[in-house]
């Protein structure tokens, strides 16, 4: 509220209205405070400035209506009822040139802690998917447990419906409380379940706590998409995110390394050393609460929420590390544009959003997320089963053959990353979706008439998922740079939730009951619906796709606090 003992004064904000002959404007006055301005409509400023409601002709109003003078004249003090007319929460309008002053800078050292401290999310992630697959076999063999085939693909996807909820829920807490108050909030989260997971007495203490722990997860994939694209400049946003997404296969070569040797007999016995090997995971995001505290709030969430002054000293001390001092924007042509602030966005308007003024870039990313969901958790989850079943690999040996594997997929974003910036978004993603789709359709023939070894199929998969590795992680890229900043994280959270709950939850669940018949030309069947959703994906995408290539967020899709 604006105190009406302090000095206050009225600007006009608008078009001239084309039938008035003096300064009335059709749109609204704004009072302005100590330089903070507050939205009014016409006929309530007007009522507190004592004249009737106005919105009718323009001739009602006189052409010498001069509001400045009105405030200032001692006979009518009026402030009372201008204050009692103004909502600083819904009508304060901020002017601001930040995202075009976090666009403007050069890669530095405060990047690349960035990319370090979000992409250890991923490092996470991939030792959990990893050590799911690893430990399957060990796992069948616990003398505790005794897993079946069909054990193993529930509790994988009870750890993907985790994630799909976690996403969900904290997706919506992200877009409300902040990005950086709900990284702590999900890590703990994650910590708290791996740790409970080594504890695990039977399947379904073993499936909670996998639930679990994909909760955690989840909430992570929001906070930190949202995160990459609000604070990387404009033309590295494309390879940067694709990097920390592809990080995820250090933390695979980790969890391989891990099962290596923790599943030596030599080392540990059979119900011990899949055990340590999640409490590994426990202890290294112990490691992430201190990296953490390099990341700050989002700048451009900041301002959305009214808090310019919180903004303003975050882009400063980001702009000092970056290039040694606070831009001058005096002296340099930034782009500034007009935001009405707002505590929240309506789930109601979420949905408008998303699913009506955005509804052709809703159909790309749904089938983006889809494809690459069940075509890299079908066959992650599962290949430890393949090999052990269909090759006769000792579960105790899986993890070697993660390693090449691994390094295909952080391959893949590393060296063809810095094509989405340059060669474009569509052409890469068609590109890449649609090469992976078609390699593994000949991969899982080959597979059918049993003309590759557990080398081969190794190397297969080691090319496949090089292309296949950032086309998955274009999928995050796509629907967390494409929708308005309101409602990015729980747009990252809804596609993830959807694509996975189709795509990843079904997945594992179909190729465990597919493996179990021990037919190889049964998880053929799996791998072409697998390489058909890839392929449809690649010509949607191209088809439909957004050139958001080294563009800022605002032009890609305006903040829906935009005001003209």
């Amino acid at each position: 509220m604006v105190p009406p003992e302090l000095p206050l004064r009225i600007e006009a904000v608008g078009a001239l209205h084309p039938a008035a002959s003096g300064p009335f404007l059709k749109a609204a006055w704004e009072p302005v405070y100590r330089g903070r301005r507050y939205r009014l409509q016409s006929g309530r400023i007007f009522a507190a400035l004592g004249f009737e409601d106005v919105r009718g002709p323009a001739e009602a109003v006189p052409h010498w209506f001069d509001p400045m003078a009105m405030l200032h004249n001692p006979a009518r003090s009026d402030r009372a009822a201008i204050s009692a007319a103004v909502s600083p929460h819904d009508n304060e309008i901020i002017e601001t040139s930040i995202p075009s002053r976090l666009d403007a800078l050069s890669w530095s050292g405060f990047h690349t802690r960035v990319v370090i401290a979000l992409g250890i999310t991923w490092i996470l992630d991939g030792l959990e998917v990893t050590l799911a697959g690893a430990l399957s076999g060990a796992l069948k063999e616990s003398p505790t447990l005794h897993f079946s085939n069909s054990d193993i693909g529930l509790a994988n996807s009870a750890y993907l419906a985790g994630a799909v909820l976690g996403a969900i829920g904290f997706g919506w807490l992200t877009d409300r409380i902040g990005r950086k108050k709900l990284f702590f909030v999900t890590l703990a989260v994650y910590l708290a379940a791996t740790a409970a997971t080594a504890v695990s007495w039977g399947v379904a203490s073993y499936t909670l706590f996998r639930f679990l722990t994909g909760t955690g997860i989840g909430g992570e994939y929001t906070a930190i998409n949202s995160t990459i694209q609000e604070l990387v400049p404009a033309r590295y946003r494309g390879w940067t995110d694709l990097v920390i997404n592809g990080s995820f296969w250090v933390g695979a070569a980790l969890g391989a390394l891990s099962a290596i040797v923790l599943l030596d007999p030599a080392v540990s016995g059979p119900d011990l050393g899949w055990r340590l090997a999640y409490l590994t995971g426990a202890c290294l995001g112990l490691v992430v609460f201190v990296m953490r505290m390099w990341i700050p709030e989002s700048p451009r969430w900041l301002i959305i929420h009214g808090k310019p002054d919180q903004a303003h000293a975050i882009v400063g001390d980001i702009e000092r590390r970056a290039a040694g001092h606070v831009q001058d924007e005096r002296q340099q042509a930034f782009l500034k544009f007009r935001l009405r602030t707002r505590d929240h966005t309506p789930l109601r308007e979420v949905a408008h959003t998303l699913f009506s003024v955005y509804r052709q870039r809703a159909l790309v990313g749904l089938a983006l997320m889809v494809a690459q969901a069940f075509f890299y958790n079908a066959i992650f989850f599962t290949f430890a089963l393949v090999l052990t079943d269909f090759y006769g690999i000792d579960a105790s040996d899986v993890g070697w053959y993660i390693l090449p594997f691994a390094a295909g997929n952080f391959l893949g974003p590393l060296l063809l990353g810095g094509l989405f910036d340059t060669l474009g978004r569509r052409a890469m993603i068609a590109l890449t979706y649609g090469i992976s789709g078609l390699l593994l359709a000949l991969s899982g023939y080959l597979f059918s008439i049993g003309a590759l070894s557990a080398q081969g199929q190794t190397i297969a998969w080691m090319v496949i998922f090089f292309f296949a590795s950032p086309a998955a992680s274009a999928a995050y890229l796509t629907v967390s740079e494409t929708f308005p900043l309101e409602v990015r994280a729980l747009a990252i959270a809804m596609f993830y939730a959807v694509g996975t709950g189709i795509g990843g939850v079904a997945g594992p669940a179909l190729f465990g009951v597919l493996i179990d018949t021990g037919s190889r030309t049964s998880v053929y069947v799996g791998y072409l619906v697998g390489s058909t959703l890839m392929i449809a994906a690649a010509l949607i995408a191209w088809r439909y796709g957004v050139a958001a290539e080294r563009r800022s967020l605002e032009s890609v899709a305006r903040p829906l606090a935009f005001i003209e």
